[in-house]
Formats: structure tokens, C-alpha cells, sequence
């Protein structure tokens, strides 16, 4: 009998996909959201998780973004 899960394929490079791991294993085991890594650059999640994903990526982005000052 085959197991179907939803979820949403993720492909990045390797930083950004520990990033993400970093993420979902500093959450509670009741709101983990990745489903299975794939190898290094790939990841399979939950399909709630993408937003929260985005979100996060672009506040560490906004984080280490260097502005010339005026």
C-alpha cells in the first residue's frame, strides 16, 4: 500500500537549506515542518510552512544586508 503526503518540494543551496533546517529544529516537535530532506540543496515540507519559509528568509536577508550610509 503506497503513503501519499502533501507537501512542497524546496530546492536552494546549501546555506540556505541549513538555514531552514536551523529553522524547523529550533521549533517544538508539535510545529516541525520539513517532511524529509532530500539531499543537500532539496527539502520536502509541509505545505503551510512556505509562507513562514519566505518570511524568515527575507528578515535574515533584511538582517545581513549592508546600507551605505548617507
Amino acid at each position: 500500500m503506497v503513503n501519499a503526503t502533501k507537501g512542497q518540494f524546496i530546492t536552494c543551496d546549501i546555506p540556505m537549506a541549513q538555514f531552514i533546517v536551523n529553522m524547523n529544529s529550533t521549533l517544538p516537535a508539535s510545529q516541525k515542518f520539513i517532511i524529509h530532506v532530500l539531499d543537500n540543496t532539496h527539502l520536502f515540507v509541509q505545505p503551510h510552512a512556505a509562507e513562514m519559509i519566505r518570511s524568515a528568509i527575507s528578515e535574515f536577508r533584511d538582517k545581513i544586508s549592508y546600507e551605505k550610509p548617507a
